[in-house]
């Protein structure tokens, strides 16, 4: 370990034990931001070797928001080094376990690494609110954000609690409808896709009007998703208002099935119950790599540290590639992500006594410039490694936000692995849409299911 990460982890050792109280961020660490560290909370320098550079604003906000994702020179990068089954355990520490169990564990498995570029920017108004939110906000347990508005609520982290919250408030535009391609990929290579189209509307990260979380505030974002594809699974709806609390007071869910013809509520749409149409293989609260409560487990801020992790992948989710093209027995076809070299938060939620989750631990890698989590190991209730959870981390220009594009989900027991959030075969993500007032309603989706 070395002499920086030791110095983190010493300097978060308060922040370990406390999930009750406000975070306790002075004035002269919130002053660091913009200066010091990057207006999000990043550290703004590069590292020690320069592997990681220097934060110099990003790329700026470019393309027509119905813009598929534009590539920006740093497409025609080249490999510095790869990453392989012989010689893997060279570079041991800079990878997840996921990471390692796979290249173990498949002779074809690679990962590519490239040159590190921090591409991620946010709007000068996530800027400014994220600077004020530093010494207003603050953290009840794990589900009660206070005194948060429209930025990262907690830029300056002193729980791992708090660093997930940042990546479920980011900034994602005002509302968004999403084509997700999604696939179950056998051992084979044999896979069976599904399309669903995303209706997403923001209270929180909201620039025309954001909410500030607190008592009686507490909605921060409704989301409708509609199966069109396979004919068997299409018609079915899943509607969620989430609300920043647990259980059914933190998520209100009703689910639509063509076969029942009626929306029913569904407290069920939520921590480790499988998901509608993926056969098992994506759980509720791994959607957007992790979503919903955290009031399950306890969440230990290990630190930052360098890890080689998915960045930057234009190149997979390019319009002219296929689902067919990144679909291969095993893994992806490991041509097409990109990896690189960057600064993450590792968190640790260990599953509380008395509470049930399939994954009994489950460690997560946030990337610091997006708050994005980019991989997690999940491990089940013999502390055995069971799934692998990795977000390919994109940046795109057009809202100046990052997200998993697309996010995979690799069993080790079964040997089948899940895509979703790809875009290869559907249509660019939508952010023009205007959804009208009562779109997220129960009755208008049974209306719309009428028509």
């Amino acid at each position: 370990m070395n002499k920086s990460l030791l110095l983190i982890i010493g300097g978060m050792a308060l922040g370990l034990v406390a999930q009750q109280a406000a975070a306790q961020v002075t004035a002269a660490e919130a002053a660091q931001l913009g200066k010091s560290l990057t207006p999000v909370g990043a550290t703004r320098a590069a590292s020690k070797d320069g592997t990681v550079p220097e934060w110099t604003g990003g790329l700026p906000k470019s393309g027509p928001l119905k813009d598929d994702y534009p590539h920006p020179a740093l497409i025609n990068d080249k490999p510095l080094f790869v990453i392989n089954h012989n010689n893997y355990t060279k570079y041991a520490q800079y990878l997840s376990k996921g990471s390692q169990e796979l290249l173990k564990r498949y002779s074809d498995y690679y990962m590519n690494v490239y040159p590190s570029r921090r591409t991620v920017s946010w709007p000068d108004f996530i800027y400014k609110a994220t600077e004020a939110n530093a010494l207003t906000s603050k953290l009840i347990g794990t589900d009660q954000p206070e005194g948060a508005k429209l930025g990262f609520p907690y830029p300056i982290p002193q729980n791992g609690a708090e660093v997930i919250w940042n990546h479920k408030l980011k900034w994602r535009g005002d509302q968004v409808r999403r084509y997700n391609v999604q696939a179950i990929v056998q051992p084979d290579g044999t896979f069976q896709k599904t399309i669903l189209i995303e209706s997403v509307k923001f209270f929180y990260a909201n620039s025309k009007n954001p909410q500030t979380l607190g008592p009686g505030h507490t909605a921060y974002l409704d989301y409708l998703s509609q199966t069109i594809a396979p004919p068997r699974l299409a018609g079915t709806f899943v509607l969620v208002h989430d609300k920043a609390s647990t259980g059914n007071s933190g998520r209100a869910a009703w689910l639509y099935s063509p076969g029942l013809r009626r929306i029913r509520r569904a407290p069920n749409v939520q921590y480790d119950n499988p998901y509608q149409g993926t056969d098992g293989n994506e759980f509720y609260d791994q959607v957007d790599m992790f979503n919903g409560a955290l009031d399950r487990y306890n969440w230990k801020l290990i630190g930052k540290k360098e890890m080689i992790v998915g960045y930057n992948n234009y190149k997979i989710s390019d319009k002219n590639v296929s689902l067919s093209d990144i679909i291969r027995p095993h893994h992806l076809n490991q041509a097409l992500p990109r990896y690189e070299m960057h600064r993450v938060w590792i968190v640790e939620a260990d599953l509380k006594p008395g509470m049930s989750h399939i994954f009994k631990k489950r460690v997560m890698y946030v990337d610091e410039d997006s708050w994005n989590i980019c991989e997690e190991d999940d491990y089940d209730n013999r502390g055995q490694l069971y799934k692998y959870n990795e977000g390919l981390t994109t940046f795109l220009p057009a809202v100046q936000t990052a997200g998993s594009v697309p996010q995979i989900i690799y069993d080790f027991f079964s040997g089948r692995y899940f895509i979703t959030a790809a875009i290869n075969g559907g249509k660019p993500n939508d952010w023009t849409v205007n959804f009208p007032p009562d779109f997220f309603t129960p009755a208008s989706v049974q209306k719309s299911t009428l028509q």
